[in-house]
C-alpha cells in the first residue's frame, strides 16, 4: 500500500509538472510575438519614386524649456543618396542642425549618444501625452 502510494504521489507530481510549466505561451502564436511596435514612437516606411526610408521610433519629446526635440531614426536602404530637406509639425518648422545626407545604410539619429543631427521646435510649448502629427520632407 505504502508503495502504491509514492508512485501515485511521484505520477500525479510529474504530471502537475509537465501541465503546469507547458508550453501554450511560446511559439509562432505567442502572444509576445504578435507585437508589432515596441516602441512609444511612430513608424514608416517611404518607397515612393524609387525611394526606400525607413523612419523608426520618432516622436516629438516636450522639454522644460517650452520647447520640443525630435527622437527617432531614418535610414535610407536605397542605393541613391536622399536628404533630409525639414521636419515641421502644424506647419511650424523645426531648427535642423548636423547632418542631413541620407547615403545608404548610413542611420540619422535625432538625439542620444549616436545623434547626429537635431530637430528643435523652439517656444512651442508642447503638451506631454498628446499625440501631434510630424511632416518630415526628403
Amino acid at each position: 500500500m505504502r508503495q502504491m502510494k509514492k508512485v501515485a504521489v511521484t505520477t500525479i507530481a510529474i504530471a502537475l509538472a509537465l501541465s503546469l510549466t507547458s508550453c501554450y505561451g511560446s511559439g509562432p502564436d505567442a502572444a509576445t510575438r504578435m507585437i508589432k511596435k515596441v516602441t512609444d514612437g511612430a513608424e514608416a516606411t517611404v518607397t515612393t519614386d524609387g525611394s526606400d526610408l525607413r523612419i523608426s521610433n520618432l516622436l516629438l519629446v516636450a522639454t522644460a524649456d517650452g520647447s520640443a526635440v525630435v527622437v527617432g531614426h531614418i535610414v535610407n536602404r536605397s542605393e541613391v543618396a536622399d536628404e533630409l530637406l525639414g521636419v515641421s509639425v502644424g506647419g511650424v518648422p523645426a531648427a535642423l542642425v548636423g547632418e542631413r545626407k541620407l547615403a545608404t545604410n548610413k542611420p540619422l539619429h535625432f538625439e542620444g549618444e549616436l545623434a547626429n543631427v537635431k530637430a528643435v521646435f523652439p517656444g512651442v510649448n508642447a503638451v506631454a501625452g498628446t499625440h501631434v502629427d510630424v511632416t518630415i520632407g526628403f
